[in-house]
């Protein structure tokens, strides 16, 4: 498998130019993210071709999606490769890093999306971890396999809540290297908002809150002591610059924080609350299915990551999730829709394809299915996003909610709130079933899978 990976990772950076055309690269959950120095270089239709690749996607970088697990084996190989080359020169990395900002700049709001993603994307795998481990703990503790006041329940429930507890520290160390800052101070500004000892703190005749703001809070603190500590740093000499500018950055930032951050954050905090909680009130069945069937596009274009501090938001506030099961059922109707596809086609590498990538889509992994079969076909896709919407309101109008944020799909169900596992999987089944019957009936024709030929 290792030399598999390493072939792999070898063709892929054949078609994108070579070593020497790369100026950036990473990777996530799914895809190898890099950033070309000329894109004229770069075979994009051979990379589509090339096999264990899944799909292709062009943004401010380019995007090589190659599924959960794999893309991470293919990115060590990858980074490998680039070592050997020699030519990874950093003075050119920084031009093209200034390139790209510049470049970005030119849709302020995509950016925006893209650098909050950037905080939050580095903690998904500890936020799934944590997640299941508390929702299979109180799902146990439920049904009466162990004891609530059990050494083995208490173990379970602190390595499941800590991350929880703590998040805000992360956020902040995420936050500032993400705006140029030192990761340390950023941890810093989140402790500002989250130590228990802001309690004994009055500030105009009121009692602050811990952490009040929320993570809202923790990245309003974060981002300005980065800002801070850059602009400080042009001013102080080289010589006091270890001593006085981090100590002016953490001063100037923490009373700013308890004036303005903290409550600031904490309007914006009960405005996205109350915001989707009125919506979902109000809106009812509509704002389910609109919600649901819109959240496959999101996903195309790597934008749902931004969507994480809103849940975690949702959590921290009124103790659970409802808007999760409801986006959760975007990947559902892609498994149905995928279903359907299998049942009419007679093409053996279509087949071939679904089979690989539904085990991805129903562990809540839909990125394989969407890149790697239903986008290429084109109304599948949409039919997919008609079966989500169909469990969306299914999620809305049953007020289902998780107690933490994790992968969609089946594995989500350990996440629901006791007493709504049957109704989240109802949903499920439901938006399986609806892409299933919108695509069957008139989502696919076999003639649409020429390029599976």
């Amino acid at each position: 498998m290792g030399k598999d990976n390493s072939v792999l990772a070898q063709k892929i950076l054949q078609h994108l130019g070579g070593a020497s055309n790369i100026a950036s690269y990473t990777h996530c959950m799914t895809r190898l993210r890099v950033k070309p120095k000329n894109e004229s270089l770069v075979n994009k239709e051979a990379l589509k071709e090339i096999e264990g690749v899944i799909g292709v996607v062009e943004e401010e970088t380019l995007q090589i999606i190659l599924g959960p697990g794999k893309v991470a084996k293919v990115y060590e190989e990858f980074k490998i490769l680039m070592k050997n080359a020699g030519e990874w020169d950093l003075n050119e990395q920084a031009k093209q890093k200034r390139e790209e900002i510049k470049e970005k700049n030119k849709t302020p709001f995509k950016l925006f999306l893209r650098r909050i993603a950037n905080i939050f994307i580095p903690l998904i795998p500890a936020l799934v971890a944590s997640g299941l481990i508390t929702g299979i703990t109180k799902s146990v503790m439920q049904a009466g396999w162990i004891a609530e006041t059990s050494m083995i329940a208490t173990v379970l429930t602190v390595m499941g809540s800590g991350l929880f507890s703590f998040l805000g520290i992360l956020v902040g160390l995420n936050a500032a290297k993400e705006f140029g800052g030192s990761p340390a101070l950023g941890a810093l500004a989140g402790i500002l908002v989250i130590n228990p000892e802001i309690a004994n703190i009055t500030l105009f005749g009121e009692e602050l809150v811990p952490g009040r703001g929320g993570l809202i809070g923790v990245m309003f603190a974060a981002i300005f002591i980065a800002f801070l500590e850059q602009r400080i740093r042009r001013i102080v000499p080289q010589a006091l610059d270890i001593i006085v500018t981090p100590t002016m950055a953490l001063l100037i930032t923490g009373i700013i924080t308890y004036v303005v951050f903290m409550p600031i954050g904490g309007l914006i905090s009960d405005g996205i609350t109350k915001g989707l909680m009125a919506i979902l009130d109000t809106g009812g069945v509509i704002a389910g299915f609109v919600l649901g069937a819109t959240f496959l596009p999101l996903v195309v274009t790597g934008l749902h990551q931004g969507l994480t501090p809103v849940h975690l938001e949702l959590i921290q506030s009124i103790g659970n999730d409802p808007l999760l099961p409801i986006l959760a059922m975007g990947g559902a109707g892609q498994v149905g829709a995928a279903f359907a596809i299998y049942v009419k086609t007679k093409k053996k590498r279509l087949k071939r394809a679904i089979g690989g990538a539904l085990p991805a889509g129903l562990l809540g992994i839909g990125e394989p299915l969407i890149f790697g079969v239903t986008l290429p076909l084109g109304r599948p896709f949409l039919t997919a996003c008609l079966g989500a919407g169909v469990g969306g309101a299914f999620q809305a109008v049953f007020k289902v909610a998780t107690i933490a944020i994790g992968v969609s799909g089946l594995p989500l169900t350990f996440l629901v709130l006791p007493g709504q596992i049957l109704l989240y999987l109802s949903g499920l089944v439901l938006s399986y079933a609806a892409g299933f019957l919108f695509t069957y009936w008139f989502g696919f024709r076999d003639e649409m899978a020429g390029g599976f030929e």
